[in-house]
């Protein structure tokens, strides 16, 4: 929570930056996003329709792996 001195920020090990408090984002391109939600998930794996704002999709559903992503796929 924020307590108007500090605002907690959790990173998760394998989904979103969860941001305890309203806030503004700025993107690479410039563009500025608003959350007045007191919290907000932001994107790290770039996946959602809504980024920078997370829309859940780092979860793959099981059976639907991304083969891109696989330690056994191809890097070139």
């Amino acid at each position: 929570m924020s307590d108007g001195r500090h605002t907690r920020v959790d990173i998760t090990g394998e989904g979103p930056v969860i941001v305890h408090a309203a806030v503004d984002i700025t993107t690479p391109d410039g563009r500025v996003v608003r959350s007045d939600r007191p919290v907000t998930a932001l994107c790290t794996c770039r996946r959602s329709r809504r980024f920078p704002l997370c829309d859940a999709s780092h979860r793959i559903r099981p059976g639907r792996r991304d083969p891109s992503r696989s330690p056994d796929a191809d890097p070139s």
